[in-house]
């Protein structure tokens, strides 16, 4: 499955990713981003973890305002579109 990078604090989220067979990470830092294939930010901090430009080429999903099914559907269908 893919390599998923998600903040820190939204364990629902990568709980329920890795339930769905996807390796996920932690985004701890701009490094954390290397070779993720779609990331999931909480939308709480504009500039997540220092970064003010985007390091990935991959789908960014801002996850503010919505829950873990959610997400994990956006992340699926993000994912979809790429292949």
């Amino acid at each position: 499955m893919a390599r998923i990078g998600v903040e820190g604090t939204m364990t629902d989220v990568k709980e329920a990713l890795a339930e769905m067979g996807h390796n996920v990470v932690d985004l701890q830092s701009e490094d954390d981003t290397a070779y993720c294939d779609c990331c999931v930010i909480s939308g709480q901090d504009k500039d997540v973890m220092g970064m003010s430009t985007a390091s990935i080429a991959g789908p960014v999903i801002n996850a503010d305002g919505y829950n873990a099914q959610e997400i994990c559907e956006m992340v699926n269908e993000r994912l979809n579109e790429q292949q």
